[in-house]
């Protein structure tokens, strides 16, 4: 046997088993009624996306998921809003597990569900799969952040709907996987602010690939796609750009999509840069976002916005003394506020039709 071990894999401290999501599905199966709420779901958002239906997609909830019971919690009275507002509104709820960091940090859930540093992934994702399944149970569809490229094996069932976040939306990786996914996809501009990258993210999501993977049973594998058609722009804002929520932002977008035969729709993240990172101020973009819809445009079919049970953020540095229901990551808005800036949003909806 070749000394393999004096070049490979020198900076490796600790290599554990990880779970086969053949398995993780198998001890934790879909129930019928969740996966036929995130088919519809599914196909609910691609008509919007499209034009076919003139529903706005809303993509409400934490910024990361660090207490499953709190976010339970949250979907059941986030359901009550989806329902009051369901003939003009698609609720989808944010459920991130995985959170993307520039230096370092609690990377979410599914790394570290003790919040501890002890990185129980294993743990993390049957507990990911158990909380999307109770979502479902609740009658609200999920959506997601893809980071890693594995870990939708274990969950993308339950998925109604993904994003690709700014610091990712330029990987060759990230666009390959996207074209096999069984969901909509939205890519949003990269962290500058440049739209570019996304547009493009989109064309190449939207054609087949070859890549290798891995499968449902843990096995390497070639993979090769059909191409995603429902793939589309986050407009975040971005450091050196600001805001791009206006109206002139969102039709130069739209100009781009158009140039290269793709839907002319957006979606718009109220939050990040286009709240200068204050989430006080997303409730005045979606006032904006509504202005435009209620003003006539069809070039944006959806929002983000992050919310949660109690508004703002704390530090997650004395795990015991965590107040009940508020983020550890970005500041939200209180899902008190977000029924408010909902019902302003389907108000619009409702003033679009009326011509």
């Amino acid at each position: 046997m070749p000394n393999t071990y004096l070049t490979d894999n020198v900076r490796i401290k600790t290599v554990k088993p990880l779970i086969q999501p053949a398995i993780l599905i198998e001890d934790q199966p879909a129930p019928s009624e969740v996966l036929d709420l995130t088919k519809r779901a599914r196909e609910e958002i691609t008509a919007s996306l499209t034009g076919q239906n003139d529903r706005l997609v809303c993509v409400v909830g934490p910024c990361s998921i660090h207490d499953v019971e709190a976010a339970e919690d949250y979907a059941a009275r986030l359901k009550k809003a989806s329902t009051k507002y369901e003939d003009d509104l698609i609720v989808i709820m944010r459920t991130y597990f995985e959170k993307p960091r520039t230096v370092g940090g609690w990377k979410g859930l599914v790394y570290d569900p003790e919040l501890d540093g002890s990185h129980k992934i294993n743990q993390g994702l049957k507990a990911a799969r158990e909380l999307l399944i109770n979502i479902g149970r609740l009658g609200i569809p999920s959506g997601t952040e893809m980071l890693d490229n594995i870990l939708p094996q274990f969950i993308s069932d339950l998925v109604a709907w993904t994003a690709i976040g700014a610091r990712t939306v330029e990987s060759q990786i990230h666009r390959q996987v996207a074209s096999g996914s069984s969901m909509p996809i939205g890519f949003k501009n990269s962290t500058s602010g440049q739209v570019g990258p996304a547009v493009d993210a989109v064309r190449a999501a939207a054609v087949s690939h070859w890549f290798p993977g891995v499968t449902k049973q843990g096995v390497t594998a070639i993979f090769q796609t059909e191409g995603n058609k429902a793939c589309h722009v986050i407009l975040r804002g971005g450091t050196e750009t600001g805001p791009n929520f206006s109206e002139a932002d969102v039709h130069q977008t739209c100009e781009q999509l158009r140039t290269h035969g793709l839907d002319p729709r957006v979606m718009v993240d109220c939050s990040h840069g286009n709240s200068g990172k204050d989430y006080r101020k997303q409730a005045a973009v979606a006032e904006e976002i509504s202005r435009q819809i209620a003003g006539g445009s069809d070039e944006i079919f959806g929002v983000m916005i992050e919310s949660n049970i109690k508004e703002g953020r704390q530090d997650s540095s004395d795990l015991n003394s965590l107040e009940y229901g508020k983020s550890i990551t970005d500041s939200c808005i209180s899902i008190d506020e977000t029924e408010d800036v909902l019902g302003n949003l389907a108000e619009s909806v409702q003033q679009r039709r009326k011509g």
